[in-house]
């Protein structure tokens, strides 16, 4: 696999300014893959006056001609499926299956889903006598992760070009090919020039650059809660909007009622997934006392069936590896129980860590409070249904949840009380419609469906 040497602005490839570049490892093996440029403030400024440039253009594009563009760059990530998981699997050491059925598949369902939406929104109404009209907010600067690298893209970019928005995003550093494909298929599949743009580097250089750059209208980031916070408070001093999808500690509450074999699994495989690298992933398990020996005893005998290299891939990198297996030191040291996999590192190459399950776990503890992005679940027990909301509802976050119980209203009242921005009743199905954000310090806005879409629009009255 090679990469390009070059940035897609205005509708071209281009030499970066700079000669550095950022080497892309395979977290499986350690070895390069391939290398891209590490943009400058110089190449950031580039892209945003392209963008800008063609904003005018793009926004004065009727929607149902947006929307026939969106259409074909989704025809073109169907076609180029395979290459995608692949190259996903290369960089961020997703096991190919997963890549093919999530990372690839996915980004398909959203940009078709954007498509369809940009036909049918409705961008005026009539209030009394007024008319609204919603138009799109302007130059759009796109951060993105490397845990869901085509996701994060596809779920950012496709409502921006569907509200009339042009784009500039900066990839994450680790997974930077994803990006590059993406750019392809946008060339592909005929978008203009300038609409969007692509800009690899360095966070704290490209990105920030983006983030402060006068013509960038809002800042959409989703990463760590940490870097969300700066990149707020620097969008707060340039008043300009932002949109902040952030860390996560989500609850999975099962009540006594539940069918606990099935609560249990599946919370298992729901943290498993992308080797816990998930920011909704439910790693807090909430079980009632009475049932709490056998949840640990079925949690172990779950999470024996993801197999380090086959089920589970690696983390990202080293740096991410060691954080992890620091967690779990952490966990042991402060008293809870390792019930299945340990900090040791259970392969000798490749950045591994073994998925693990913790009983004892009580909620003060740092693995019940603090976002660990591993494959690592805490099971925690309660007296009451009291309890357990407080224990739910008892961490800085508020991104995602679940709820188990035989019958669904008392899931559903339990839901209610949740002090975050999305839940599943027992084991509700991935929605691409449905909008995805946090409470507190998980963020501030919504991603996908209408409710993505109204992110990246600004509200006009017209009195008659």
């Amino acid at each position: 696999m090679k990469a390009r040497d070059a940035m897609y602005i205005g509708g071209q490839w281009r030499p970066a300014v700079g000669q550095d570049t950022i080497a892309v490892v395979n977290p499986a093996d350690e070895q390069v893959i391939g290398h891209v440029p590490a943009g400058t403030a110089e190449d950031v400024d580039t892209a945003v006056r392209a963008a800008r440039d063609a904003f005018a253009g793009w926004a004065a594009t009727p929607p149902t001609e947006r929307a026939a563009k969106i259409a074909a760059l989704r025809d073109v990530l169907v076609a180029r499926k395979d290459e995608i998981a692949a190259t996903v699997t290369a960089e961020l050491g997703a096991p190919l299956g997963f890549s093919q059925m999530v990372h690839a598949g996915v980004p398909i369902l959203v940009a078709g889903s954007y498509a369809e939406l940009a036909a049918t929104y409705s961008f005026e109404e009539k209030v009394g006598n007024s008319t609204v009209l919603l138009e799109p907010v302007g130059v759009v600067g796109a951060i993105t992760p490397w845990n869901y690298p085509l996701h994060q893209i596809v779920a950012k970019v496709a409502p921006a070009l569907a509200a009339g928005c042009t784009v500039v995003l900066k990839p994450a550093e680790d997974t930077p090919l994803t990006a590059q494909l993406f750019a392809e298929a946008v060339d592909e599949a005929g978008i203009p020039a300038g609409v969007f743009n692509l800009v690899t580097g360095l966070g704290p250089v490209a990105g920030q650059a983006l983030a402060e750059h006068e013509g960038v209208d809002l800042v959409s980031f989703t990463g760590s809660t940490a870097v969300g916070k700066q990149i707020g408070a620097t969008a707060g001093a340039a008043v300009k909007r932002v949109a902040l999808e952030l860390g996560g500690k989500s609850a999975n509450v099962i009540l006594p009622s539940a069918d606990l074999a099935k609560a249990v699994s599946v919370g298992i495989a729901n943290v498993m997934g992308n080797s816990g690298q998930t920011c909704s992933a439910w790693t807090r398990m909430l079980v009632h006392e009475d049932q709490y020996d056998e949840a640990v005893a079925i949690a172990s005998s779950a999470v024996a069936k993801y197999t380090v290299g086959d089920r589970v891939g690696p983390l990202v990198n080293a740096k991410q590896q060691a954080r992890v297996r620091g967690y779990i030191e952490k966990g042991v040291e402060e008293g809870a129980r390792v019930v299945a996999g340990g900090p040791e590192a259970p392969l000798d190459t490749g950045y591994y860590v073994a998925p693990t399950v913790f009983a004892d776990v009580t909620p003060d503890m740092t693995i019940a409070q603090e976002e660990i992005f591993g494959p690592v679940v805490s099971i925690l027990k309660y007296a009451d249904e009291a309890e357990a909301l407080r224990i739910a509802n008892g961490t800085v976050y508020g991104l995602a949840g679940a709820v188990w119980a035989a019958d669904e209203a008392e899931a559903v009242a339990f839901a209610r009380r949740m002090d975050t921005g999305q839940v599943d009743i027992n084991g509700g199905r991935f929605n691409p419609l449905a909008p995805f954000g946090g409470y507190k310090q998980s963020g501030v806005g919504r991603e996908l469906g209408a409710h993505g879409l109204s992110e990246y629009l600004q509200t006009k009255s017209l009195q008659f």
